[in-house]
Parts: structure tokens; sequence; C-alpha cells
């Protein structure tokens, strides 16, 4: 009579794979993380706005599970606190959703101010399609006084209203505004930014010299080419709304 052996073991603990896990336990290397500071940041990982924590870790050797010599230091990184990925610090580069929304409606405003500093602002047609414009980005208290006020103030800083060119105060202003947010945008986002100074600035009739240099200003602190500032505007005067 044949006498049955003992059954086979399947459980995990059992095997190669299962030995080489419990000797990676006992010796291997560790990573202690150290916190510097927190905050909040567009996460690539989840792809929205989260909590991170800035790190850097020292990595030791362990034996038996205790850490032992010190293999040096490691990061720093951004530790999202929702996925838990690390990333480079450059994630912190990119602005979070709420920033980027902010840094949107400046800009518009910028652009909106900047041209009707060039004399625009005498217009009421030219008045009324700016406070359109600021309302539609976000600005809902604007009003046409509250906008001369600012042209008024804006010129007494960077040059008289209507000069024949952009003055330096101004393109400063652009460039300030603009060029942050330039990165951050698609090439037909930065073109639709461009678009909205344009239409503006043909309300009360074809572009002014000064209004074609503000415009120019705006689209070298966008990053977009001569080239392509020259076929924007010729594009609102097909399309002006």
């Amino acid at each position: 009579m044949r006498v049955p052996g003992p059954p086979p073991r399947h459980g995990r603990h059992h095997g190669p794979g299962a030995a080489l896990a419990r000797a990676r336990r006992l010796v291997g290397t560790r990573t202690v993380w150290t916190t510097v500071c927190d905050g909040e940041f567009f996460c690539p990982g989840c792809g929205g706005d989260r909590n991170y924590q800035r790190r850097t870790g020292r990595r030791r050797f362990v034996l038996l599970g205790l850490p032992l010599l010190s293999r040096g230091d490691t990061g720093p990184v951004v530790e999202c606190a929702a996925c838990r990925g690390h990333f480079g610090l450059d994630a912190l580069d990119h602005p979070t959703t709420v920033r980027l929304a902010a840094m949107l409606r400046e800009a518009v405003h910028t652009i909106v101010i900047a041209v009707l500093t060039t004399g625009g602002a005498a217009s009421r047609t030219t008045l009324d399609a700016a406070v359109a414009t600021l309302r539609g980005a976000g600005f809902d208290d604007c009003t046409g006084e509250r906008v001369v006020a600012l042209v008024q103030a804006l010129a007494a800083d960077t040059g008289r209203p209507g000069a024949p060119d952009c003055a330096p105060g101004l393109a400063i202003e652009l460039h300030e505004a603009l060029g942050p947010l330039a990165p951050h945008l698609a090439p037909a986002g930065r073109e639709a930014l461009l678009l909205k100074g344009a239409r503006i600035a043909l309300t009360d009739g074809p572009y002014t010299p000064a209004e074609r240099d503000v415009l120019a200003t705006a689209g070298c602190a966008l990053s977009i080419g001569t080239d392509d500032v020259a076929r924007l505007m010729a594009a609102a005067q097909r399309t002006p709304s």
C-alpha cells in the first residue's frame, strides 16, 4: 500500500522568491527622509493642486533591520501628500491652477490698460470694449471710471499717453506681467491674449503707430515672433470680434 507523502507547500512564505524577499529585509539600504518645508504645488502625478513636502534623505546600510553605515545623501525631492510620488524640485516651477488663473487675469488686465494708454481711453467705444474684456476676465467690479483712473496713473509712471512708441516703463510692465506666464501657455493661449489687445485697439479705427508698438512689445513678452504678431494683428482686422 502506497503511503501518501506530505502535501505540497503553497504558502506565500516558501520558495526562493520568498527567501530573497526576507534577505532584502535583513540586508540592504534604507532612506531616512527629513522634511525641510511644505506648501502647495501642481502635482504632475495627480494632475492637480496638492500639498507637498520638500524632503532630503540619508541612505543607510541596514543589517538585520538595524541601520548601520551611512551611504550618503539623496534628494532633495518634492513628495506629494496625496499620491506620495517623488518629483524633482523643478515641479515647484509650475504654478498651481489657482496661481495660473490669477496670472491670466493679470495678463489680460495689463494688455488692456497698456493699449488704452496710447489714447484709446478717450473713445467711449474703446473704453466700453475694454471694460467688457476685463469683466470677462474676472474683474467683475470693473467700471469705465476705474479704468480711466488706472490709465492715467500708468501714463504718469511710464510716459505720456499717445507717445509714438512704447515707453520703457510700459514695456517693463508688459514683460513683468506676461513673461512669467508665457512658458505655461500653449501657442494658441498666448495668441489669444494678444488678440484681446488687438481687437480693443481696433474699436476706434485702424491701428495707430503707438498701438502697433504696444502690441509688438506684448507679443515679444509672450514669446510670439515678429511675423506671428503681424499675422495676428491682420487677423484681428478681418475678424474684429
